[in-house]
């Protein structure tokens, strides 16, 4: 064999960080160390895997081909290090997942997830859904759990679970004393959204699909506690999800907004990288996910 799992190692810290000095960093290794086995692997194969633009190195044709299933290789080279280790821990599983998933869901599963596995290494991201998007897609993540709709090609989307937006406001607004709103009312009130790039931003835009030009958007924040606070203040009105308002409606705090006219319902999706190496600890994350399908948040 003309190349080394260090060699590999090294290739894949360099696509991730597109810099060599914070590959190395990664990797505990000086920076002539990590370029050498760079130069090695090029140099054996006679092939360029990167295009160097100053500091930073993007992967070209032939890196992009290797990519994955280098990926693949070193998850399967851990996997049996750890079998011939006779160790029975889990390798570590990195989940991504959306504000409100990981709120309302997965800090949830984590808990389950710890509880059948003590000594499991997990993480949780959290993050919108373009960005959880963008980090399984870099390898960075071994799944995503995602509200916004994803058709990158590159990507194994799955739908995951129902969910439903619901447009609330502050019990002194005047669209709380009203049975129905219309489009008229939309296209009047002031509105306090969560980002461009988030999901619920994402599904918001589609429900309002032809006002969306004219809405009073005043506000756009990441976080939902802040845009309900808001909305308390009676600032605007808001749109979330709905696992993330029941304690609001049910203490009176916020009022729920009733829109016929418009279809808030959405899904959730799991999101995998078509070429990732499926390990038996994330196999274990994905059956977790499948028992948790229909479960009430």
């Amino acid at each position: 064999m003309q190349f080394t799992l260090r060699q590999l190692e090294v290739f894949l810290a360099i696509a991730k960080t597109g810099n060599m000095t914070r590959a190395a960093q990664q990797l505990q290794m000086s920076q002539s160390a990590a370029s050498s086995a760079l130069k090695d692997l090029e140099t054996q194969f006679d092939v360029l895997l990167f295009d160097r633009a100053g500091k930073r190195l993007h992967l070209n044709e032939q890196g992009n081909q290797l990519r994955p299933r280098a990926e693949r290789l070193m998850a399967e080279a851990g996997e049996l290090e750890q079998s011939l280790l006779h160790s029975d821990e889990t390798s570590p599983v990195k989940i991504g997942a959306t504000l409100t998933i990981a709120n309302f869901l997965a800090l949830q599963m984590v808990s389950e997830y710890l509880g059948q596995y003590p000594d499991a290494p997990i993480s949780l991201e959290i993050d919108n859904t373009e960005h959880i998007v963008e980090q399984v897609l870099n390898y960075e993540l071994d799944m995503g759990m995602i509200e916004g709709e994803s058709h990158h090609h590159q990507l194994s989307v799955v739908p995951w679970r129902d969910d439903q937006l619901n447009l609330f406001c502050s019990p002194e607004h005047p669209l709380a004393s009203k049975d129905v709103v219309d489009d008229r009312d939309l296209l009047a009130a002031k509105w306090i959204l969560r980002e461009l790039g988030s999901g619920t931003r994402q599904n918001f835009n589609r429900a309002m699909h032809g006002l969306i030009p004219e809405m009073d958007i005043i506000l756009e924040l990441r976080e939902t506690e802040a845009i309900k606070r808001a909305v308390k203040h009676n600032i605007g009105v808001g749109c979330l999800s709905e696992m993330s308002l029941a304690d609001e409606f049910e203490r009176g705090d916020l009022v729920r907004i009733n829109c016929p006219e418009r279809d808030f319902s959405r899904k959730l999706y799991l999101i995998t990288h078509k070429q990732k190496h499926i390990s038996y600890s994330l196999k274990k994350w994905l059956t977790l996910c499948d028992q948790w399908k229909q479960i009430a948040g």
